[in-house]
């Protein structure tokens, strides 16, 4: 009898033990690299090849100052806010909407069309770059803000499609059929009961784009010279400079994207309680 209540005890005792290893070095992998990353961008230009790392590093905000400071990354910085922010408004000006469509409506090859939505990430960018920058200098979207936006919300169109396909359909379709009975049309049902529900999937959906968007080079690089995102304009300059001001500038860019992350994480949190629904 007790080998009987041993083994089930033992076995849940294994996969605890299990899980917080892997939560441990999942979050070590994550962390780590941010850590050396901001340690290296607030050290001297001395202390960034020492290893190991002092526990509490010694604070030298001499790189940070250079780099905010070096001609054409406020211009950058601020290219990048507006082409991030535009590829969110389009991701899901058009992802929610589609979305929506695939968890409500019925219609033939369905299946396939979600299927193709995912598959045009299957083409590389640099393939296309080719074809795409010919095609921006006939249409006159060569070299602008709003040519690499629309870039970036392909890119991120088919997370967006996907991930509000399956937060629409975990909302019970139930719930818009009583507000319809309670003299709602389809568009006040949808505003009034399904909305608020998915308000954090959406938040999610943005994030996700601004991501993409935020950390996307190649595209930037190619399809423009004078308006060039942070991203391509660090790729740019900072080929050749010293390890201390990459690290610079590498914090610089990861900085906005957790700042966004952080002040919306009540959202995502509460994402994963419509997930699983």
């Amino acid at each position: 009898m007790s080998t009987l209540v041993d083994g089930p005890v033992r076995g849940g005792r294994g996969q605890r033990v299990l899980f917080i290893a892997t939560t441990v070095i999942l979050c070590l992998w994550v962390l780590v690299p941010i850590y050396l990353l901001f340690v290296n961008a607030v050290s001297s230009s001395s202390d960034v090849t020492t290893f190991p790392k002092p526990r509490v590093p010694a604070i030298d905000l001499e790189s940070l100052r250079f780099f905010m400071n070096y001609q054409g990354v406020a211009r950058a910085s601020w290219n990048s806010l507006v082409v991030a922010c535009t590829t969110m408004v389009i991701a899901i000006g058009i992802g929610a909407p589609a979305g929506y469509a695939l968890s409500r409506f019925d219609f033939r090859g369905k299946s396939a069309f979600r299927l193709l939505v995912l598959l045009t990430r299957a083409f590389p960018l640099p393939l296309l770059a080719l074809p795409l920058a010919i095609l921006y200098i006939r249409v006159g979207l060569d070299d602008t803000v709003l040519g690499i936006a629309c870039v970036h919300a392909l890119l991120a169109m088919p997370f967006a499609v996907l991930i509000n396909f399956s937060l629409f359909s975990g909302i019970p379709v139930e719930l818009e059929e009583a507000a319809w009975t309670l003299g709602c049309n389809r568009w006040q049902a949808f505003r009034k009961v399904v909305l608020p529900l998915v308000l954090p999937g959406l938040t999610a959906s943005a994030i996700f784009a601004f991501v993409i968007s935020w950390n996307e080079v190649f595209a930037a690089a190619v399809l423009t010279i004078e308006h060039r995102t942070l991203p391509a304009f660090l790729l740019q300059s900072l080929n050749s400079a010293p390890l201390h001001l990459k690290f610079a500038g590498g914090a610089m860019l990861v900085l906005p994207a957790l700042f966004f992350i952080f002040a919306v994480r009540k959202y995502l949190f509460a994402m994963w309680g419509i997930a699983n629904r």
